[in-house]
């Protein structure tokens, strides 16, 4: 038999959370609450004209190990100074080291969009994300056709700006057929963690008309650029950011 991914592994954990957060939690009321909570406009700010950037808070990750301590008050703050346009924050507790007061520090620092990152599995995750964050995650990876639709959907209907995820042609379909209007492209493979910037120039083609994130890889000014040039909207820069927040200023100036 072999080994689970590190995907499975990330996604069965949260299946765990999501029931827990089904045990303890009124799912009415937070329903509710997700609709009642003002949201920023996540998707807008991507599109604005020339590149965006989405700078991440995370102290963490599987592929790396651990990046940095930090405030995510304080870094939000810097990163907004910076010039990003959006903020992602880790909220998933084992893997990545983050948690949901990351995520309300952080937005509460700054005025930017902020994205709930974390391997949503249940429509309960979705709700909790709306009642404090302006997008939610989810990776085309972790859904089938139908339910993939349906976590789009809830998100919309909360105010929330759902990112669809891919890594290849089958999820892209997915992601298309979901109704997505804000698609990442990871460049990383969840599954073996290699990395190919080769990957959002081949996708991007067969998601004209959607806005386009490239996540994963982005290291330097000329990665941003080169993702510029292939298609994308805007850039999500993780670990590079942590370990170098001036990068952000330098690929937010890049005309």
């Amino acid at each position: 038999m072999s080994r689970p991914t590190v995907l499975e592994e990330l996604a069965a954990a949260a299946l765990l959370r999501a029931g827990e957060l089904h045990e303890n939690t009124d799912l009415d009321a937070l329903y509710q609450e997700a609709l009642l909570f003002e949201k920023r406009d996540f998707a807008a700010a991507l599109a604005k004209p020339g590149l965006s950037v989405v700078s991440e808070i995370k102290r963490a990750s599987p592929s790396a190990g651990p990046i940095r301590e930090v405030d995510p008050a304080g870094w939000a703050a810097g990163y907004e100074r910076g010039g990003a346009r959006c903020l992602s924050v880790l909220t998933e507790p084992d893997r990545f080291k983050g948690s949901l007061e990351d995520l309300d520090a952080a937005r509460n620092a700054t005025s930017l969009p902020v994205i709930r990152k974390d391997f949503t599995v249940d429509e309960a995750q979705v709700l909790e994300a709306g009642s404090r964050a302006d997008a939610v995650l989810l990776i085309a990876a972790l859904f089938d056709a139908a339910t993939l639709a349906r976590h789009v959907s809830l998100a919309v209907e909360v105010g929330l700006t759902p990112l669809v995820e891919v890594h290849d042609e089958e999820e892209t379909d997915l992601a298309l057929e979901s109704g997505a209007r804000v698609v990442g492209v990871n460049n990383r493979n969840l599954r073996d963690f290699t990395v190919d910037l080769g990957t959002f120039e081949k996708l991007a083609p067969k998601l004209a008309g959607a806005t386009l994130v490239a996540e994963s890889g982005v290291r330097t000014v000329e990665d941003a650029r080169r993702l510029r040039d292939a298609g994308a909207d805007a850039v999500l820069v993780g670990e590079a950011a942590m370990r170098e927040p001036a990068l952000v200023a330098k690929m937010s100036a890049l005309p």
